[in-house]
């Protein structure tokens, strides 16, 4: 049996692992249109419960992985002057690059080398296979060739954003929200690696435009979001990487698949960076259409239906936490109004998924004080 995955990135390198380890006798072909060292952003997180699911499906790469992450239990929330710990919140980041080298490594001890600087550019540049498997991101071409056949539905948020690094660690996911002059700020930051860190400043349309760092060259935004963020970089430098100022675009598909072609992760789906899951997603997508493929006995005309079948009331509720999630940092600036501690509930409460029972569990020090400030657990 031939398989081609288009994509060389996390959920292509990983789709192209499972299939080796699951069934040695596949002829697999992974085709990447940049360099091996090609990556945009920094880094990638996963929750515990995201490498708990990684474990399950793949021992030998979580081994792989858990050694070069970063880890901690907390969130941190920096609003009007104070700094509120949100506690048993798990979290590991890694580099992307480092990420994907790990998987490359993996990939080759299986005996598959990607095709590097390759452009598949139309569905006839495809290689004869008995399935193709979409993991060429947003910009899939197997997706916007056909885009009546899968359903794509897309549209964009309001807010921009912006996708930096910073030469210095934090000790916990941590959400900094400013006042400034122009108007409401954000900031998520992270560490992925040791003296470095994700950070993401995104803010208000009205904001932006305030701003004026549309008409700005990189280098000049970069200085003034540095100044607007010093209290929190403390000295360090903001590092960039194809960073332009963005709005997210939510992305679904009604259909997963078409004749013998398949899509997973970003190809087929985006998850607001604010849950953090994109690439968790991804890999799951990978995991639950090799199962399918398995329990399919490899026929690939049903086992693509079974894939959609089985993923997607999972991916679902993810996608709708991750939505409700983005709604909320949408209205950020409103909810800024609110004082710290009342603040950092809504946050965390803002994707719909906790009830007061719950977050005694997950954050008993956190709710704890909220009891104490006599706030109540159910307001948000």
């Amino acid at each position: 049996m031939k398989i081609a995955i288009l994509g060389a990135g996390p959920a292509g390198l990983y789709a192209a692992i499972l299939l080796r380890r699951t069934r040695p006798d596949l002829e697999i072909e992974v085709i990447e249109q940049n360099a091996p060292d090609a990556t945009f952003g920094f880094g990638v997180v996963f929750s515990d419960q995201a490498l708990g699911f990684l474990r399950a499906g793949d021992p030998e790469t979580a081994d792989l992985i858990e050694p070069h992450m970063q880890s901690w239990s907390d969130i941190v929330i920096n609003h009007k002057g104070e700094r509120i710990v949100i506690d048993g919140v798990g979290f590991a980041a890694i580099g992307r690059l480092e990420l994907l080298k790990l998987l490359q490594a993996r990939a080759a001890d299986m005996g598959i080398v990607p095709r590097y600087n390759t452009r598949v550019a139309t569905l006839a540049d495809l290689p004869a296979t008995d399935l193709v498997i979409g993991a060429d991101g947003l910009n899939s071409m197997l997706r916007t060739a056909e885009q009546e056949a899968y359903g794509e539905r897309i549209d964009h948020l309001g807010n921009r954003f912006v996708w930096y690094g910073a030469d210095r660690e934090f000790d916990a996911l941590t959400q900094t929200f400013i006042d400034t002059e122009y108007g409401p700020m954000n900031a998520h930051h992270y560490s992925y690696a040791p003296g470095r860190a994700t950070f993401i400043i995104e803010m208000r349309p009205d904001t932006f435009e305030r701003t004026g760092f549309a008409q700005m060259e990189e280098a000049a935004y970069r200085s003034k979001c540095t100044a607007l963020f010093a209290e929190y970089l403390e000295g360090a430098s903001l590092i960039p990487n194809g960073s332009n100022w963005r709005q997210f675009p939510n992305l679904s598909c009604d259909t997963w698949h078409s004749g013998n072609r398949v899509l997973v992760g970003d190809a087929l789906h985006t998850a607001h960076f604010s849950i953090g899951s994109g690439t968790r997603l991804a890999l799951e997508d990978v995991m639950a259409l090799v199962c399918a493929l398995r329990d399919q006995d490899w026929n690939v005309r049903h086992a693509l239906p079974a894939y959609q079948s089985a993923r997607q009331p999972v991916l679902e509720k993810i996608t709708k936490a991750a939505r409700r999630s983005a709604a909320w940092y949408e209205e950020f600036d409103a909810h800024m109004a609110m004082a710290p501690w009342p603040f950092a509930l809504s946050y965390i409460r803002r994707a719909g998924r906790l009830d007061a029972e719950r977050l005694q569990r997950l954050a008993p020090v956190f709710t704890d004080e909220l009891r104490r400030r006599d706030i109540d657990l159910e307001v948000a």
